[in-house]
């Protein structure tokens, strides 16, 4: 049986890299995914100058022009309302509409949640809507035997009640087995001990709610010394802790490369050093580099949006598109709602 295509709208304008380096990634996508089609969203003719630079299957490619676009440093709210042809907005109206089955973006995260939930609705019994993040672990789960763990919220709601933190377990352990392919994934709840009791009353009080839910692998509790180990599989807490702990994840990834070039520098001695574990080293790195994972989903719409980081060149933005359309294949959205329904 035919695979089915799957249409992936590209915000081509957001990335700290320009428009060429969506395109770029975009274009190795229709390279690589033949049931994968690319809808580029942004200024066509950048679009074009890009294309014309990189190769590319030009049957599954196509562009969609918008006149605008909403920069890093730009609040979300006053932006979209003073640009209603910015790219991501078009591009998340494609995706409502049934242009395209999934969003990508690398731009400003406010903006493209903001767009989201302008034009797309939550699923039923989904409050709030979170955005997860992946992160680099000790342990490998799955039957990919992936290095990394899902962490969510991580911004999108900074305020999270005791429901909330219910829904977001369920819609992480839904995400974990689809991508991941982790057919019982780990749960557990972010706090500052590991007794049911511990930590603010929205935790306690979704602990005892997700002891006696069905169907879900809950751990209990685990602390910040837990997140890099891999003990759960899925982390749940609120977007403001869970921000700053992923801002202190990508930092560990950028003073371990950082530290190892400054020993390098320093003497033959740590050379001859670097050069016998060059082997682990570049393992580190490997397990650190979140380019190879594509983005962070933002979990509870009924539309997928995949959100790659600010910096993303073209692998992690092809990889973004691979999560994306993979999250459509397996239908995302009705396996959170079958979780939510137990």
């Amino acid at each position: 049986m035919a695979t089915k295509l799957i249409t992936i709208a590209f915000d081509v304008m957001g990335s700290d890299h320009g428009p060429a380096e969506v395109v770029r990634g975009a274009a190795q996508l229709s390279l690589e995914s033949p049931h994968i089609h690319a809808l580029l969203v942004g200024d066509r003719a950048l679009i074009d100058d890009a294309l014309a630079e990189t190769k590319h299957s030009g049957e599954r490619i196509s562009v969609q022009h918008a006149s605008e676009h909403i920069g890093m440093d730009e609040k979300p709210g006053e932006a979209l309302a003073r640009k209603p042809d910015a790219s991501v907005s078009v591009a998340a109206r494609l995706v409502a509409e049934g242009e395209a089955d999934a969003l990508v973006s690398a731009g400003n995260t406010g903006a493209c949640v903001l767009s989201c939930a302008r034009h797309f609705q939550l699923l039923p019994g989904v409050r709030r809507a979170a955005l997860a993040a992946v992160y680099p672990t000790r342990d490998r789960r799955g039957e990919k035997a992936d290095p990394f763990s899902l962490i969510l919220d991580v911004g999108a709601t900074v305020e999270a009640t005791a429901e909330d933190l219910v829904t977001f377990a369920v819609m992480g352990a839904a995400y974990a087995r689809i991508i991941s392919r982790n057919e019982n994934p780990k749960v557990a709840l972010l706090s500052n001990g590991t007794e049911p009791n511990k930590g603010p009353r929205q935790v306690v009080e979704a602990h005892a709610a997700l002891s006696a839910m069905a169907g879900l692998k809950f751990i209990g509790n685990v602390e910040g010394v837990d997140i890099p180990k891999g003990t759960a599989d899925v982390v749940v807490t609120d977007g403001f802790v869970g921000n700053v702990c992923l801002k202190m994840l990508e930092g560990v990834h950028d003073t371990v490369v950082e530290l190892a070039q400054y020993a390098y520098k320093e003497s033959l001695r740590w050379r001859a050093g670097l050069a016998m574990l060059s082997g682990g080293i570049q393992r580190i790195k490997d397990i650190t580099d979140w380019e190879q994972y594509g983005g962070a989903p933002v979990l509870g719409f009924d539309r997928i949006f995949i959100k790659a980081h600010g910096r993303s060149k073209a692998r992690a933005i092809s990889n973004a598109g691979k999560v994306a359309a993979k999250a459509v294949a397996h239908e995302l959205g009705k396996a959170i709602q079958q979780g939510l329904a137990r």
